[in-house]
C-alpha cells in the first residue's frame, strides 16, 4: 500500500493539499466557546413567596414540589432548602438523562401542581444549569448623578438588552440591580377620623377606579362593539381625582385623605460598582457561537451604547474569554517552540537540515487535519479539546521521528531511496499502531467516568484519537512522500546522518549498558525497589481539583445573620470600601435578592456578596486580611468566606455539598427538633469539631400571637385582624395599573414608625364603628428560630459539617447517638462522591491496562512480553510524582492529563524497542549467528543502538518544547505548568526505563 502511494507522489500530494485547504474550511465554521456544552445534569426550582417564614414555604410549596417530582426519570438526588420569602428545590439526575424532556417534564409537573400552591404564591422558576449559562461577560451599567434609576432600568430592559441580544452569538443577557417604579398611596390617619372614613373605604375607591368591564359588546344596527371603560387610571394625577365617599357628607377628592405619589419600589435588592449603585448585565452566549468572534462585537456594542446614552457610564467586566485566549496562546507557544526545538534537536543529532523541515511541515498539516474530525463528532474548539491537541503533539513529533529515522537507517544500510523509504515505514507501521492503540486504551475509559468529569474527557478523548490517527496517515503516507521528494536529487549522495555530539551519547550509552548488564540481577531488584518507593511519593502530594492559579481577585460572600434589610446590608458595604481606601482596581457587588433570572444560587435579603480586584498578589493578601479584621470586629455574628473569584472552570467544577455532613431526621414528627430540645443535644454530640449546617442555624424574629378569645368577646374577626397587620408591615398591593405591557403597582405605604407604635395606633372597628387598638389583641415577642428549613427526598433533616481529617471513623458514634434519642442519621457529601470517583478510576484504569496488554499481546504475539511495557508505568507515574513533589506541585486534573500524556510516549517507546528486539531475534537466527542465549545479547545490545537515538530525541524535543510554560507567568501557564511537571518527570524516568529496564526485563522474561 504504502509502495502504491509513493509511486504516485503528485496525486497523494494533491489529496493531502485538498484536506488541509478543505480543513481550513471547516475550522472557520467550527464553534469557539470557553468550555464543551456540558449539559450538567441538574436543574433548581426557585420559589419567591414575599412575607412567608421558612416553615410556610417548605409546608405549603417545597413540600409538594418534592412530592410531585419523585417520578421523575433519572432523578439522583434531591435537595430542598427554605428561608424567609425564599426557597428553592435542587434536582440531581444521571448523566444519561435527557435534560431538554427533564427540563419539560419538570415544568409540566409545576403546572399541574399550580392549583394546589397557594393562590398569591408566584409561579415557580425553574432553572436548567448548563455550561453556557456561566456569563461570558458582566456589562457595568451606572447612572450618572441627576439621571432618572427607574429611566435607566427601563433604557437596561428596553433599549440595551434587546440590541445585546440582536448580536450574533448571544442567547441570553440578564439583569441584576433593576428597580420599578410604584404609585404609593398614604392615608392621612387624622384626616381619616375626622372624616369618619377608614383605609378599607379609600382601598375599595381605588380597586373602584381602576376597575374594568369583562368581555362585552354591544350591537349598533348591522355593527358590533366591545365596550370598554374610558375612565381608566394612568398616573397618581388620576388616582388622586378619584371620589372617596364620607360617612353622612359629600364625596371628597382622595387627595384630601391620601398622600398620592410615584416612589421607587421597596429595595430587596442592590448592585453597587464600587460604591456606585447600578446594574449589572450578564452576557451569555449559543453554544454554536465563536466567543473570539463574539467578544469584539460586544465591546463594539458597548462604544456605541457610551455614545448613544452619555447620561449613562458602561464598563465591561470578568471577560471569560481571556481563559480561552490562554488556552490558545498555549498551544500556538507549543507548537512554535516544538516545531524550534525539533529543529535543533533533529540538526544537533543528525546534522541535517532537511528533516527538520520535513517535520516542521507534518506538524502543523496534522493539527489542521485533526479539526475535520472536531467537524464530523459536533466538537467544539475550547481549552479542553485544545488541551488534547496539545497532548497529542507530542506523540505526533514521537512519530514523525520514528518513522524519519527509520528510513534514513534504511539508507545507510544500501537501499534505494524508494525501496528505504516503504521498507523503513514497513517495519514500524504495527508498532507505531499499536502504541496508538494502547494511548487510547489508557485514556478513552476515561470517558466512562460518572459526573463532570467523563463529560469532559469526552472531548479530550476525542480531540487526542484524532490528532493521533491523523499523526500515523501523516507518518505513513506524508512523511515517506516528502522525504523522498526531498532527497530524490541526492539519492546517490551519503548524507551525514550522526553528528559527533550523538556518537559521543551513544558511547555513554554502550558503557552504562555493558556496567549494567555484568550485574543484570542485581540492577533488575534495585530498578523494581524504585517501583514502591516512588509510587509512595503520592501519599506525600496535596491533591486538588484544579491547580492553583495565581488570581488578583477575591470573592467575598457575607450572611450577616440580623434582621438587616438591603439598604442596610448596602450602607455596611459602602462603608466596607470605603474603609479600603481605593486599595483596589475593581470592586462589584450584589446585595439581597438576586433578580437574575439564572441565578440558582441561595438568595436571602440578609446576604451580600463583593468581587475585588487588586493590582498584585501582595495587595490582595493585605487587604484581605484588612477585611477579615474589620467585618468580625463590627459584625461578630456575620459569616464571612473569602475566596478566589471563581472563573468558569471553578463555576463547573465547585459543588454546593460539604466535604462531609451528618444528617438527622425526627421521623415521629417529621418536623425539625425544636431549638430548646436540640441545643442541649448537640453539646452530647460525640465530635469536638463540627459547624451547624443551613437548618441548625438560627436568626432572630418577632412573634405575633392573637388573643382569638378577646376578638370573640368584642365580636371581632380574625381575618380582618390579619387584613389589618399585613397593610401595617406587609407591601400591600391595592391594584395594577397596566399599559402597552408595563406593570405599575399601587401599594400602600407601610409606616416608617416601629411595630409597636402600629399596633398602639392602629385599630379595629366592631359595631357601630367602634375602634379598638390592635395592641389589644396582638401579643408580640422576640424569639431565635431556624433560619432554614433544609430537606431531600425522604423529609425534613438537620445536619452538621464535621470538620476533620478522617470524619468517617466516628460513623459509629453518631449513630449510637442518634439511637439514644429516636433519630435516623443518615450521611452525605463531597466525600461520598470522591470516594465513588476514585472506585470508577480504579475500575477503568484496571480495564485500561487490561485493554492494553491484549492489544500487546495480539502485536508481539506472546503473553509475557506485553508485561515488560506494563511493568514500566509505574517507573514513569514514579518519576512523575517526583518531580511534582520537588517543585511543590499538587496532583489534579491537569497534572493527571500529563500523566496520561506521558505514558503514552512511554509506551510508544517500549513498544518500539521491545518490536525492534523481536526482529532482530529472528534476524540473526536466520542467520545462524550462534546459540539462543547469544543472539539474546547481541538483539538487546544492536536494538538499543537502534532505538537509542529516537528514543532520546523525542523525549529531548517534548521536554524542551514545553520547557517554556515553566518560565511564563499569566493564567494559561498556570494551569498547563502542573502538567509539564508530569510529562518532564516522567520522561525523564522514563527514557532511562526505555533504555535500560526494557532490555533488563526482557532477559528475564522473554529469553525462553
Amino acid at each position: 500500500m504504502v509502495r502504491f502511494l509513493l509511486a504516485r507522489p503528485i496525486a497523494v500530494g494533491m489529496t493531502f493539499l485538498a484536506l488541509i485547504v478543505f480543513s481550513v474550511i471547516v475550522f472557520r465554521t467550527l464553534p469557539i466557546s470557553l468550555l464543551p456544552p456540558i449539559d450538567v445534569p441538574q436543574i433548581v426550582i426557585k420559589v419567591s413567596y414575599p412575607n412567608a417564614s421558612p416553615e410556610s414555604i417548605e409546608q405549603n410549596v417545597l413540600r409538594p414540589i418534592r412530592e410531585s417530582m419523585v417520578t421523575l426519570n433519572g432523578l439522583e438526588n434531591m435537595e430542598s432548602k427554605s428561608g424567609s420569602e425564599v426557597g428553592n428545590v435542587r434536582l440531581s439526575f444521571d448523566y444519561q438523562t435527557k435534560m431538554e424532556l427533564a427540563y419539560i417534564e419538570v415544568n409540566e409537573k409545576i403546572d399541574r401542581l399550580t392549583n394546589g400552591l397557594p393562590v398569591d404564591l408566584p409561579r415557580p422558576q425553574v432553572v436548567r444549569i448548563n455550561t453556557n449559562d456561566i456569563p461570558v461577560a458582566r456589562l457595568q451599567i451606572i447612572p450618572k448623578e441627576g439621571t432618572d434609576y427607574v429611566q435607566v432600568s427601563l433604557l437596561t430592559e428596553n433599549v440595551i438588552k434587546k440590541r445585546l441580544e440582536q448580536l450574533d452569538g448571544v442567547a441570553l443577557v440578564d439583569i441584576n440591580g433593576r428597580q420599578d417604579r410604584v404609585i404609593t398611596v398614604e392615608p392621612y390617619k387624622s384626616v381619616l377620623a375626622g372624616l369618619g372614613v377608614t383605609e378599607d373605604e379609600v382601598i375599595a375607591a381605588i380597586e373602584a377606579g381602576n376597575s374594568d368591564l369583562p368581555a362585552i359588546s354591544v350591537e349598533d344596527g348591522q355593527f358590533r362593539y366591545y365596550l370598554r371603560l374610558a375612565t381608566r387610571l394612568e398616573t397618581p394625577e388620576d388616582v388622586m381625582a378619584l371620589p372617596v365617599r364620607t360617612g353622612d357628607g359629600p364625596a371628597v377628592p382622595l387627595s384630601k385623605v391620601a398622600r398620592v405619589r410615584y416612589e421607587l419600589d421597596r429595595p430587596t435588592g442592590y448592585h453597587l460598582f464600587r460604591d456606585r449603585e447600578g446594574l449589572v448585565v450578564t452576557i451569555h452566549k449559543q453554544s454554536a457561537a465563536k466567543m473570539n468572534e463574539l467578544m469584539p462585537l460586544v465591546y463594539e456594542a458597548v462604544e456605541k451604547f457610551e455614545t448613544d446614552f452619555p447620561q449613562v457610564d458602561f464598563e465591561l467586566t470578568q471577560d471569560q474569554s481571556m481563559l480561552l485566549n490562554a488556552g490558545i496562546s498555549n498551544l500556538q507557544t507549543s507548537l512554535l517552540f516544538g516545531g524550534i526545538f525539533a529543529f535543533g534537536v533533529l540538526f544537533i543529532f543528525m546534522g541535517n537540515y532537511r528533516t527538520p523541515i520535513i517535520i516542521g511541515i507534518s506538524l502543523p498539516s496534522s493539527l489542521i487535519i485533526s479539526f475535520l474530525v472536531f467537524y464530523f463528532f459536533g466538537l467544539s474548539v475550547n481549552v479542553i479539546s485544545l488541551s488534547g491537541l496539545a497532548l497529542g503533539l507530542g506523540m505526533l513529533i514521537d512519530n514523525s521521528i520514528i518513522v524519519l529515522d527509520n528510513i534514513s537507517r534504511k539508507r545507510r544500510e544500501g537501499l534505494p531511496l524508494l525501496e528505504a523509504c516503504v521498507t523503513g515505514v514497513n517495519e514500524v507501521m504495527s508498532a507505531l499502531i499499536s502504541s496508538v492503540l494502547t494511548t487510547l486504551a489508557v485514556f478513552v475509559p476515561l470517558v466512562f467516568l460518572s459526573g463532570i468529569s467523563g463529560a469532559l474527557f469526552y472531548d479530550q478523548a476525542v480531540s487526542v484519537a484524532a490528532i493521533l490517527s491523523v499523526s500515523l496517515l501523516v507518518a505513513f503516507i506524508l512523511l515517506p512522500l516528502l522525504y523522498r521528494l526531498f532527497f530524490q536529487f541526492r539519492e546517490h549522495v551519503v548524507e551525514k546522518e550522526d553528528s559527533r555530539f550523538f556518537m559521543v551519547l551513544l558511547k555513554g550509552y554502550e558503557n552504562v549498558y555493558q556496567s549494567i548488564f555484568r550485574r543484570r540481577k542485581l540492577s533488575l531488584f534495585l530498578l523494581f525497589l524504585l517501583i514502591p518507593c516512588m509510587l509512595l511519593l503520592s501519599l506525600l502530594l496535596p491533591v486538588e481539583g484544579l491547580p492553583p492559579i495565581e488570581k488578583h481577585d477575591l470573592l467575598i460572600t457575607l450572611d450577616w445573620n440580623e434582621p438587616v434589610n438591603a439598604s442596610q446590608s448596602k450602607e455596611r458595604i459602602i462603608a466596607l470600601l470605603e474603609s479600603l481606601q481605593d486599595g483596589y482596581v475593581q470592586a462589584e457587588s450584589d446585595i439581597g435578592l438576586r433578580q437574575f433570572l439564572l441565578f440558582e444560587g441561595e438568595n436571602s435579603i440578609q446576604q451580600a456578596s463583593l468581587y475585588l480586584l487588586f493590582e498584585n498578589q501582595g495587595q490582595k493578601e493585605a487587604q484581605s486580611k484588612f477585611i477579615s479584621s474589620h467585618i468580625r470586629s463590627r459584625f461578630p455574628q456575620a459569616s464571612l468566606t473569602i475566596k478566589d473569584a471563581p472563573n468558569a472552570f471553578d463555576q463547573l467544577f465547585s459543588s454546593n455539598l460539604p466535604y462531609y455532613e451528618v444528617r438527622w431526621k425526627d421521623l415521629a414528627t417529621k418536623r425539625p427538633v425544636d431549638a430548646a430540645k436540640m441545643d442541649p443535644w448537640l453539646d452530647e454530640l460525640p465530635i469536638t469539631h463540627w459547624a451547624r449546617g443551613p437548618g441548625l442555624q438560627k436568626e432572630s424574629a418577632v412573634i405575633f400571637r392573637v388573643d382569638r378569645e378577646k376578638l370573640a368577646l368584642y365580636g371581632l374577626e380574625v381575618d380582618k385582624l390579619l387584613k389589618e397587620i399585613q397593610k401595617l408591615f406587609g407591601n400591600y398591593l391595592i391594584t395594577d395599573i397596566k399599559r402597552f405591557g408595563e406593570i405599575t403597582p399601587i401599594v400602600l405605604r407601610p409606616s416608617s414608625v416601629d411595630f409597636q407604635g402600629l399596633l398602639r395606633e392602629s385599630y379595629l372597628y366592631g359595631e357601630e364603628n367602634t375602634p379598638y387598638a390592635l395592641s389589644n389583641f396582638v401579643r408580640f415577642s422576640y424569639d431565635d428560630h431556624y433560619k432554614f428549613v433544609t430537606a431531600d427526598r425522604a423529609g425534613i433533616y438537620q445536619s452538621v459539617v464535621v470538620e476533620t481529617d478522617q470524619p468517617y471513623v466516628h460513623d459509629s458514634h453518631f449513630r449510637q447517638w442518634g439511637n439514644a434519642r429516636d433519630l435516623s442519621i443518615d450521611f452525605a457529601g463531597q466525600y461520598f462522591q470522591d470516594r465513588e470517583t476514585i472506585r470508577q478510576l480504579i475500575g477503568i484504569l484496571m480495564v485500561a491496562v487490561l485493554l492494553l496488554y491484549f492489544i500487546l499481546a495480539a502485536q508481539f504475539e506472546s503473553f509475557v512480553q506485553p508485561l515488560i511495557v506494563i511493568f514500566t508505568l509505574p517507573l514513569g507515574i514514579g518519576g512523575a510524582f517526583l518531580v511534582l513533589w520537588l517543585t511543590g506541585t499538587s496532583l489534579n486534573v491537569m497534572s493527571a492529563i500529563g500523566l496520561v500524556v506521558m505514558l503514552g510516549i512511554m509506551v510508544n517507546d517500549a513498544i518500539l524497542k521491545i518490536d525492534t528486539i523481536n526482529r532482530l531475534r529472528v534476524q540473526y537466527s536466520a542467520e545462524g549467528g550462534g546459540n539462543r542465549v547469544k543472539i539474546l545479547d547481541r538483539a538487546l545490545f544492536h536494538a538499543g543502538e537502534i532505538r537509542l537515538k529516537p528514543i532520546v530525541m523525542t523525549s529531548v524535543t517534548t521536554i524542551l518544547a514545553l520547557l517554556p510554560v515553566v518560565f511564563s507567568a499569566g493564567l494559561g501557564a498556570d494551569l498547563q505548568r502542573p502538567l509539564v511537571f508530569s510529562v518532564i518527570g516522567g520522561l525523564t524516568i522514563g527514557t532511562f526505563t526505555a533504555l535500560y529496564f526494557v532490555p533488563l526485563a526482557y532477559w528475564f522474561l522473554a529469553r525462553k
